[in-house]
């Protein structure tokens, strides 16, 4: 699993114009499950992510957790993680799961951030959304299992 890890001072995820998911300051985490992967490898992912010390504490210097902060998770699919420039200008996405494993996957990692006591909000799998957020420091960090 691909993720691409942004702390947010918020971040919201709308589709056909209507919010499905909201946070305030916490993480944006886009996934993209690839061919391949595991649920162990998922759940491992979302572990690390969890305990991802990236949020300032009191001196200022990225020492402190999602928990630590009592920040939200927005988790929004994004196959195009998967993109793959290696033989052109146009983009092959043929590394990713099928649809119907990466919804599993993306499904399962969402619950596994909740089950590590977050507040989850997510998109909506395979849908065309409109991805908005307040990139806060900026802070992108890319993951892969």
């Amino acid at each position: 699993m691909r993720a691409l890890v942004q702390r947010v001072a918020q971040a919201a995820v709308h589709v056909d114009n209507a919010p499905v998911g909201q946070i305030d300051e916490g993480l944006l985490i886009l996934v993209c499950a690839m061919q391949g992967d595991t649920d162990a490898e998922v759940e491992k992912l979302a572990l690390k992510i969890s305990k991802l010390r990236i949020f300032r504490d009191a001196e200022g210097r990225m020492n402190r957790a999602l928990a630590d902060i009592g920040g939200a998770a927005l988790i929004v699919s994004q196959f195009t993680l998967a993109a793959d420039t290696s033989r052109g200008n146009r983009p092959g996405f043929s590394s990713a799961a099928e649809p119907e494993t990466g919804m599993r996957l993306y499904k399962l990692f969402a619950s596994t951030m909740a089950s590590l006591g977050h507040d989850i909000q997510t998109g909506t799998f395979g849908a065309d959304m409109a991805v908005s957020l307040i990139n806060d420091g900026p802070v992108t960090i890319w993951l892969e299992s």
